[in-house]
């Protein structure tokens, strides 16, 4: 099994394991728009709520908007309970999790999500417990492509810290997004992007040690 190649495996989370159905990420943002007095079209709001246009706060400036304004607004917005009872798991991430759990690999999150989006998501969906660490990035543990978040995660797995670049354990992140392959990059570990759009809605490809669109076109080795 792929779960095999690695001593742990960490995970995105929004795009990547799970994703909001399209009816709650579209009112969302037209309630942000309200309190911004801007309307977003649907082709803006997928790239901002997926970042196919890269880090977000760019693509805010470059459309006239303050990060420092549109940040508050979106998680006033932002509704827990709504937003667990709208988020789906990926049928071929839940596959591959089961494949890392029967390997014996510990399992991580390393998220851009906020601590009280990602506590209500994991407790709807049930799957708290498929994982022995979770890292909601902030200011304070930094952002992806940062590896902070990263080392973060790997302490929790009670590994010590100790990453590839030092001869440790390997590891593994897989994501949806250009920072999080960055971020497996700056610790040290493999990235695995998941294309869950496709290159002509991101505009761009992005690099990693594996580029599938779905986790089952991981490598299986053949007995």
């Amino acid at each position: 099994m792929v779960a095999d190649d690695y001593d742990f495996w960490l995970f995105d989370l929004d795009g990547t394991l799970i994703d909001a159905e399209w009816a709650y990420t579209r009112d969302v943002f037209d309630r942000v728009g309200e309190r911004l007095g801007r309307q977003f079209t649907d082709r803006e709001a997928e790239i901002l709520w997926h970042g196919l246009g890269g880090a977000r706060d760019p693509t805010l400036r470059e459309w006239g908007i303050d990060p420092a304004d549109f940040w508050p607004a979106f998680h006033h917005e932002e509704d827990p309970l709504k937003r667990a009872e709208s988020t789906f798991l990926h049928d071929d991430a839940v596959r591959l999790v089961e494949e890392i759990h029967a390997a014996g690999r510990p399992v991580g999150i390393v998220t851009h999500c906020q601590q009280f989006l990602t506590d209500p998501v994991l407790d709807h969906l049930g799957v708290r417990d498929w994982f022995d660490a979770v890292v909601c990035c902030t200011e304070e543990t930094g952002w992806k492509p940062d590896s902070a978040p990263v080392e973060r995660a790997v302490s929790k797995l009670g590994l010590g810290g100790k990453l590839m670049t030092d001869g440790g354990t390997s590891g593994v992140l897989a994501g949806d997004g250009e920072s999080d392959i960055g971020a497996a990059w700056n610790a040290g570990l493999d990235g695995i992007h998941v294309e869950r759009h496709g290159p002509e809605q991101r505009g761009r490809c992005v690099l990693g040690e594996y580029r599938v669109q779905s986790f089952d076109e991981l490598p299986r080795k053949v007995a």
